[in-house]
């Protein structure tokens, strides 16, 4: 009588990728508010008291209120972020510091550009007062007002900055074709960005 024996095992591997994806989803949103001037009164209510659009738009005579949506953020800018957010060396986008540039160039936004790109018809303005506004529901709002006598010009660019200049860390850029400023008109320009 002949008997086999045998002796066998299964293996069976299974592994199951696993893969973590951290992200946030930055939402920028730029608002032109164009109002008839007389006497500076708007600028002076907008800049120097920083007193709210709503109030503004009640107060004053508005030409057009001009919504939009994206950007393209700087590399600069970036690097500048994640500076001030893990130690020290940069200057802050703050009340102190920050400017809303505007250009007539519209060449298409890169993220390795350094400011605005028009040769000539730029301008960058100093924060209102009170502005930017933070530290609750997880956005930042930089607002800045051009005067009766500031940056008339077709505006094409537009940016928020540490400084006066493109020598400045750009945090952003967008274009966006915003219309022709004149005299006798202040514009109130603002981002509001969140992060989620």
């Amino acid at each position: 009588m002949q008997r086999d024996r045998g002796r066998g095992r299964d293996l069976a591997s299974l592994r199951v990728p696993v893969r973590v994806v951290d992200h946030g989803l930055s939402s920028p949103r730029w608002a032109i508010h164009k109002f008839h001037e007389h006497r500076d009164r708007v600028y002076r209510a907008a800049h120097i008291e920083g007193l709210p659009i709503e109030y503004l738009m009640d107060n004053f005579e508005l030409i057009q209120a001009l919504g939009f949506r994206g950007n393209c953020l700087l590399n600069e800018g970036i690097n500048a972020l994640w500076t001030l957010a893990a130690g020290t060396g940069e200057t802050l986008f703050d009340n102190a510091h920050a400017y809303v540039g505007v250009g007539d160039d519209g060449t298409a936004a890169a993220a390795t550009q350094t400011g605005l790109q028009a040769v000539t018809n730029k301008k960058y303005n100093p924060m209102d007062t009170s502005y930017p506004t933070y530290g609750s529901s997880q956005k930042v709002t930089h607002r800045a007002t051009f005067g009766s006598a500031d940056a008339n010009f077709h505006w094409q660019e537009i940016t928020v900055a540490n400084g006066n200049s493109d020598a400045a860390k750009n945090l952003n850029r967008k274009v966006q074709d915003m219309g022709t400023k004149a005299a006798q008109t202040s514009w109130v320009a603002t981002l509001e960005n969140s992060l989620s």
